[in-house]
């Protein structure tokens, strides 16, 4: 959802959603009304909108799909997103508080992964929502999730552009929660450097794969193997990498295991959990 919140001209402002409650085992039923106030974002699956409950005056986020009649998810609302957060800071030529980042950001990624099981497929700093009063980060959007099962395809044209790991580009099916890892190290580099535009721009897929070389270097012979097979026989520009002198501290030695190859992502998925718990 990466829509910035509009006014309350839009045409979803005002109308009634009411749901009934209970009903069970004897319970009463009970009608909850919420009205929609204003869209807070879009997106391919639906549209997402800020709304106020009748009977409690709590304020919820509301995500009603398309085609699909009458289903509509009522969550908790958060009021920021990262993306508009980060925009706010870089703005104000700040860099936005790393504890955003480091204790809530990890610990949910790692959760998905190690707790739950399944592969995000879709990081990006529009689906991670901040509570600028807790400083809480939460994770959203999942639509794309999927529980990774080894030798099982998986689609390849999947995640956002300038979030998709490198396997993904060369159209890898066999991939692994690895390309949640990349994302999260190119979220974590814009945040570093207070930039607020992608890491890796790019208007379609071979242009993207340029610009992880010329911040990365050219990938080996097997770095390319692994990310896919059929891909050996591609020639690569040859581009030495780039360093990651305008980090900070340890933020270089950081991004550099988020965001390598496939191979070294897979072996520094211990050190994000460390990460996470830390």
């Amino acid at each position: 959802m990466s829509a910035p919140v509009v006014d309350g001209n839009d045409p979803v402002t005002g109308h009634i959603i009411s749901t009934n409650i209970g009903g069970k085992y004897g319970e009463r039923k009970q009608t909850i009304s919420y009205m929609a106030e204003c869209v807070v974002g879009t997106g391919s699956f639906g549209i997402v909108f800020q709304a106020k409950c009748l009977e409690t005056g709590e304020t919820v986020a509301i995500k009603e799909q398309k085609n699909k009649l009458f289903l509509n998810l009522v969550m908790e609302y958060v009021p920021e997103s990262m993306h508009r957060v980060l925009k706010h800071y870089s703005g104000a030529n700040q860099r936005m508080p790393l504890i955003y980042v480091k204790l809530y950001m990890y610990q949910g990624v790692a959760y998905l992964h190690f707790v739950v099981g399944v592969c995000h497929r879709d990081l990006k700093p529009q689906n991670i929502l901040v509570d600028p009063l807790t400083h809480q980060v939460k994770i959203c959007d999942f639509g794309s999730v999927k529980v990774p099962v080894k030798g099982e395809p998986n689609i390849s044209y999947i995640c956002s552009r300038f979030y998709r790991a490198p396997e993904l580009i060369c159209g890898a099916s066999e991939y692994t929660t690895s390309i949640d890892i990349w994302s999260v190290g190119c979220v974590l580099a814009e945040l570093l450097l207070g930039q607020f535009s992608p890491l890796f721009p790019g208007e379609n897929a071979v242009d993207h794969l340029v610009e992880n070389i010329k911040v990365l270097g050219t990938p080996t012979r097997e770095e390319i193997r692994c990310m896919n097979p059929n891909y050996t026989d591609f020639r690569f520009p040859q581009i030495k990498a780039h360093p990651w002198h305008k980090l900070s501290g340890t933020a270089p030695e950081l991004v550099n295991k988020l965001i390598p190859d496939h191979v070294k992502r897979q072996m520094g998925l211990e050190h994000f959990m460390h990460l996470a718990g830390s």
